[in-house]
C-alpha cells in the first residue's frame, strides 16, 4: 500500500515545525515585554515578576516593626541553651525583618560610598553595550561566543578595576559583619513569641 512520502519524513517534519515553534516563540515574547530591557539576559528563573512576587512576600510575612524593636521583650538569656533555642527561633519567627535589615545594610553601603555607585554605573553600563552589539551581531572572543552568562562575566572583568579601587571587599565585609552583629543581637536577646512561658515550654526535658 502506497501513502506517498515514508511516515518517517512526515515525522521529521512534524518535529521540526514544532520545534522551530517553540524556540520561536521566546525572543518575541522577551520583545514584548519591554523593548531592549525585556530581552535583556536573566539567569533561569529571574525575572522582574518573580522578584516582585518575592518581594511582596516578604513584605506581607513582615512581624510588627514595633513589636521587633520593644526594648521589653528583651532580657539576658539564663544559660546556654536558652541562648541557642533563642536564636533557632527567632530566625525562623523574624526572617523577613531580618531580610529588609540586610537589604538596608546594603543599600546604606551603596549610598554612602560614590565609588560603589560609579563602579555598579560602570558595572551596569559595560553589560548593556555588550548585550546591545550582541543582538547587533554575535560577539565572538577567541573563537567562542559570547552567550548571556558570558557577557555578565565580561561586564564584571571591565568593571573589576573600579570595584577594587572603591573597595568593594571592605564594603561587602562591612555588610556581612553588621548584619551578623544586628541580626545576632536581637535573635539572642529578643525573648520568644508568647514570653517566659515559651521559652520554659522549649527548655523542659523531655
Amino acid at each position: 500500500m502506497k501513502s506517498g512520502a515514508p511516515k518517517g519524513e512526515n515525522c521529521l517534519v512534524d518535529m521540526d515545525s514544532k520545534a522551530g515553534d517553540l524556540f520561536s516563540a521566546e525572543p518575541a515574547d522577551a520583545a514584548e515585554s519591554g523593548g531592549v530591557m525585556g530581552r535583556l539576559w536573566l539567569p533561569k528563573g529571574l525575572s522582574p515578576s518573580v522578584a516582585k512576587e518575592w518581594f511582596d512576600r516578604r513584605r506581607a510575612s513582615i512581624r510588627p516593626w514595633a513589636g521587633f524593636v520593644d526594648h521589653r521583650k528583651f532580657t539576658k538569656p539564663r544559660n546556654f541553651g536558652e541562648l541557642c533555642q533563642r536564636v533557632v527561633r527567632n530566625f525562623d519567627t523574624y526572617n523577613s525583618n531580618y531580610t529588609f535589615i540586610f537589604l538596608g545594610l546594603i543599600l546604606y553601603c551603596i549610598i554612602s560610598s560614590p565609588m560603589l555607585l560609579i563602579a555598579l554605573a560602570v558595572f551596569v553600563g559595560a553589560f548593556y553595550i555588550i548585550h546591545l552589539k550582541s543582538l547587533e551581531s554575535k560577539l565572538v572572543i577567541f573563537g567562542k561566543e559570547v552567550t548571556g552568562p558570558h557577557q555578565l562575566g565580561l561586564a564584571g572583568a571591565v568593571s573589576f578595576p573600579v570595584f577594587w579601587l572603591a573597595g568593594a571587599g571592605a564594603a561587602v565585609f562591612w555588610v556581612l559583619g553588621a548584619t551578623m552583629f544586628v541580626i545576632g543581637s536581637h535573635a539572642a536577646f529578643r525573648e520568644l513569641e508568647g514570653g517566659s512561658e515559651m521559652e520554659e515550654l522549649f527548655m523542659e526535658p523531655v
